[in-house]
């Protein structure tokens, strides 16, 4: 039995809650991964945002690092179904995917840019325009990106999904996959731009 009224106090609204509340049994708290943030890439809020800034952090080498790519990956890998919610604001943009853990990071070519290799996929929003993209395959969606992405992963099934979520949630793109690897979560940040996770 669902308590609708602490999904209320949540911001979650009946017409949200009708036909999507099974995602929520499969809602993962995902944790970003220091080691593998590009260094232009800034923390905030207890490591669950980032901002990509003109300025490099003094972070240390580690062979999961992004070199060249705003991008940062979540420590856990997933095998499972799994459900998880980002928010982003600024100008720059954000792609929100997922890759295999044995993507390259090192150096700015194609096979380490999430969505663009095919060891990954993702979703690309800007202000302007919203994509699926992998393996330098690119799909325009006609809706726009809204700030609140959440994405369901059904590893066994073979499905990744992407919806728009406010008062009501809306499909904005599934992929049928068969998945060979466990899946990181994935983020390319753009200039300006901040990301962070959601706590449902």
């Amino acid at each position: 039995m669902w308590d609708l009224e602490a999904f209320s106090l949540s911001g979650w609204s009946l017409h949200r809650l009708s036909g999507t509340a099974h995602l929520l049994l499969y809602y993962n708290d995902i944790i970003l991964d220091p080691n593998t943030a590009n260094s232009y890439l800034c923390f905030s809020d207890g490591q669950r945002a980032v901002t990509t800034r003109a300025d490099p952090q003094p972070y240390a080498d580690h062979p999961d690092r992004f070199t060249s790519w705003a991008q940062v990956l979540c420590k856990a890998g997933m095998a499972g179904r799994c459900y998880w919610e980002i928010e982003w604001t600024g100008n720059g943009g954000v792609s929100v995917g997922v890759c295999y853990k044995n993507m390259s990071r090192a150096g700015g070519g194609s096979e380490c840019k999430l969505g663009h290799n095919s060891k990954s996929w993702t979703l690309d929003c800007s202000p302007t325009a919203c994509s699926f993209q992998h393996n330098k395959e690119s799909m325009t969606i006609s809706a726009q990106c809204a700030s609140r992405i959440g994405v369901y992963l059904d590893f066994r099934g073979g499905t990744l999904s992407f919806f728009n979520v406010s008062d009501a949630m809306v499909l904005l793109h599934k992929e049928k996959i068969t998945f060979t690897q466990p899946l990181y979560p994935g983020f390319w940040v753009g200039l300006g731009s901040t990301l962070k996770l959601c706590s449902i």
